[in-house]
């Protein structure tokens, strides 16, 4: 007698479709918000390597082109804190972009679900 048949192989994808169907609200506030966040975080830290923000955190009292007069120092002072202030105000974008996308990722399967109950209940007249 065949073991393996048509019957048994459908059976058994059934039932692994119905768990993974299942499984997959668990994953999604679980495992897949942390894979998201972790990735969020790390584009985020490239972009405040790519900015160079803290060294130019670190260096604002040093002065620039090894000017070490009073002037000097002054200019050079401003003007790095110019820049930190404006590469500021873009992790500050950043950041807002990644929160955005973790709320988005959040209400996601909520939306859909929403989604999803207003299309069956227009097509069964509800």
């Amino acid at each position: 007698m065949l073991k393996h048949n048509f019957f048994t192989y459908s059976s058994q994808i059934i039932l692994k479709t119905i768990i993974e169907i299942l499984y997959f609200p668990i994953w999604w506030y679980s495992l897949g918000l942390i894979e998201t966040i972790n990735k969020g975080w790390r584009f985020w830290l490239e972009r405040e390597r790519s900015l160079g923000f803290r060294i130019w955190v670190k260096n604002i009292f040093v002065p620039m082109y090894g000017q070490n007069d009073w002037a000097g120092r002054l200019i050079s002072f401003f003007i790095r804190l110019v820049q930190i202030v404006f590469r500021a105000l873009i992790l500050l974008f950043w950041l807002a972009i990644y929160i955005a996308i973790i709320l988005i990722w959040l209400s996601f399967p909520i939306l859909l679900f929403i989604a999803l109950s207003f299309q069956l209940g227009s097509f069964y007249g509800v």
